[in-house]
């Protein structure tokens, strides 16, 4: 099936306003979160096994439409939940959602999951994500705490490294990315449409975080950008956490860009810097018109190769 990007950018639906992590740290449960119009747009030809993204509700959600329900990647922020779903289906000429798979378990992937659960859904997640959602947890990312979520929202079937399963008569992949965005991350790979959905390690226009405070780490970042490299063809739309798609050509100049800054890191470190020594230092200012202030990714990245290099 082919895939269009101009059908991607497509107005879809209602307009676009998506909360983001990426300026303050927000409060959960704070006003910005409220819930905001959620906008559909298409990613291959629209048919009855068509995929499509939803965003708006906190995160991008993937759609895929089967003969008796819908399989979903991701499901925003709990407070915009029912108009994420209402919008799903509407879109995807479906109601029922019969499977939902977590790329990881903040707040913005798994607002969904007590409503989906409630129905009867399979809820896929790393084991990782899992024991997350089933107690208290703080993040870098947010202020507050997150869970523990009702049993109905916990996952049910979960995996350490890889998974796959028949949706709608085609194959779904899901696979481990180990210590990328946290220690519980995993893309899910439609290879029929050539698209990878790759959660929080992914970014096309500003700067990903990695949750240092569970497990997200530099040198997982980086190797997870090998896998999806190895794993993307030039052509592969892949749709990140949060903002527009890149391909799968741009995440393999991505990957070479944050190698050379995990090597400039170990130069760093040496030389006893600490995270504000680094952002100072400008080690990604020759991408800055592209993707903006690095200060923040800089700042979290370098403390997750300072708590997994020191001695505590």
């Amino acid at each position: 099936m082919s895939i269009s990007r101009r059908l991607f950018l497509r107005d879809a639906a209602q307009a676009l306003s998506a909360a983001s992590l990426l300026a303050a740290l927000p409060k959960l449960g704070s006003a910005a979160d409220a819930p905001k119009a959620v906008k559909a747009h298409d990613i291959t030809v629209r048919d009855v096994n068509g995929l499509a993204v939803f965003s708006g509700a906190g995160c991008n959600v993937v759609g895929l439409t089967g003969p008796d329900g819908a399989l979903l990647v991701d499901g925003g922020l709990a407070l915009n939940s029912a108009v994420l779903l209402k919008v799903v289906a509407e879109n995807l000429k479906t109601r029922r959602v019969r499977t939902l798979i977590n790329t990881h378990w903040h707040p913005e992937q798994t607002g969904s999951n007590e409503t989906i659960g409630k129905s009867g859904a399979t809820i896929i997640s790393h084991e990782v994500s899992r024991l997350a959602l089933t107690r208290k947890e703080r993040s870098a990312l947010y202020e507050g705490f997150y869970g523990p979520l009702p049993p109905k929202a916990i996952p049910t079937r979960t995996t350490y490294n890889t998974g796959s399963l028949t949706f709608a008569d085609e194959q779904v992949d899901y696979r481990y990315l180990p210590g990328a965005h946290t220690n519980g991350d995993l893309f899910i790979h439609f290879p029929k449409h050539n698209v990878i959905a790759a959660g929080g390690p992914a970014a096309a226009d500003h700067w990903p975080l990695i949750d240092y405070l569970n497990g997200g780490f530099m040198h997982g970042f980086v190797r997870s950008y090998e896998i999806l490299a190895e794993v993307a063809k030039p052509d592969t739309i892949i749709v990140p956490a949060n903002g527009p798609t890149l391909t799968g050509a741009d995440v393999a100049r991505q990957k070479d860009m944050y190698w050379a800054l995990f090597k400039q890191f170990f130069i760093m470190f040496n030389k006893g810097f600490g995270p504000q020594d680094v952002v100072d230092a400008h080690p990604l200012k020759d991408h800055e018109a592209q993707y903006g202030d690095p200060a923040q990714f800089l700042d979290f990245a370098y403390r997750s190769l300072q708590l997994a290099t020191l001695p505590v």
